[in-house]
């Protein structure tokens, strides 16, 4: 079995209005594709990031007339016909043609990444299974590699940890792989806790790895904080994380632009100690102490 690949240059055109035609004229499957070399990181949770000039794919079963679901899908947008290129592609696995460009990843001195159709041989490796996916954290973005990183340098066994908006649960499970006695996620997104939950099971720390779906239930007095997200909600949460944190535990803050460091910084500044400990490609992480004078 094969299909009939329509492709044309998004331009002005909404991505999501174009999508949905695709789908409303019964496409299997939808993608946008970067048009020329212009490199797009992983995006943050909730963003829909696309490169300046994007290409959109729509796949449609070998059965249709390509010329007129063409003629059909360019009426409904408002764009000619002759615009929507046509190629016949054969069936294949889909999954594994992606994922053959996705390889393991160092992170500090013993931590790795790694996909499941690859292997990392050095000694005492540390390793996290992990293929990309929907939810956000592979470690591709600066962020996740700077809490990463992170966690390879300080956590300690036994540690209780928080992974305050998780999405793959990398950052959870990594911390168990690398001692953490237990770790506590949440995330306003079912999807990335059915992502966690899976993640954790295909790395055996399911017993450590605990998943909430609403913020007040998680634990208080953890070792460790790790915040991955937007610097909008980190200010917003700093009293909440205050409470959560143990006198003399650590917070990590990323998903914040160096610029915005200093805002955070201050929003944190009557719990923590904090500062920041890498800028990295124009993202900023932070890391600190909780306060113990500051415990009430």
């Amino acid at each position: 079995m094969g299909f009939w690949q329509l492709s044309f240059d998004l331009g002005p055109l909404d991505p999501n209005r174009a999508e949905e035609s695709c789908f409303n004229l019964g496409a299997a499957s939808v993608t946008f594709v970067d048009a020329h070399d212009d490199p797009v990181l992983e995006p943050l949770p909730g963003e829909f990031r696309l490169w300046p000039t994007t290409r959109l794919r729509a796949l449609f079963a070998d059965d249709r007339d390509p010329l007129q679901t063409a003629g059909a899908l360019g009426e409904d947008l408002g764009i000619s016909a002759s615009s929507i290129q046509a190629e016949r592609i054969e069936d294949r696995v889909w999954e594994r043609e992606w994922l053959r460009d996705f390889h393991a990843m160092r992170f500090g001195q013993r931590l790795w990444i790694c996909p499941h159709h690859e292997e990392v041989s050095e000694a005492g490796a540390v390793v996290v299974r992990m293929d990309p996916g929907l939810a956000f954290g592979t470690g591709t973005h600066p962020t996740t590699a700077l809490c990463l990183e992170w966690l390879d340098r300080h956590i300690v066994d036994e540690a209780r940890v928080i992974d305050f908006g998780c999405g793959s649960g990398v950052l959870a499970i990594a911390a168990v792989r690398l001692g953490a006695r237990e770790a506590h996620c949440f995330d306003i997104d079912p999807q990335a806790l059915t992502a966690t939950r899976q993640n954790a099971e295909a790395n055996d720390v399911q017993p450590h790895v605990f998943i909430y779906e609403v913020a007040a239930a998680l634990p208080q007095g953890v070792d460790v904080l790790v915040a991955n997200i937007l610097s909008g909600p980190l200010c917003e949460l700093a009293s909440s994380f205050g409470t959560l944190v143990r006198g003399g535990g650590s917070i990590v803050l990323a998903g914040l632009l160096e610029h915005e460091a200093a805002d955070v910084t201050q929003a944190y500044s009557a719990w923590f100690d904090i500062h920041p400990f890498e800028v990295r490609e124009g993202w900023a992480g932070l890391a600190g102490k909780r306060n113990t004078h500051a415990l009430r």
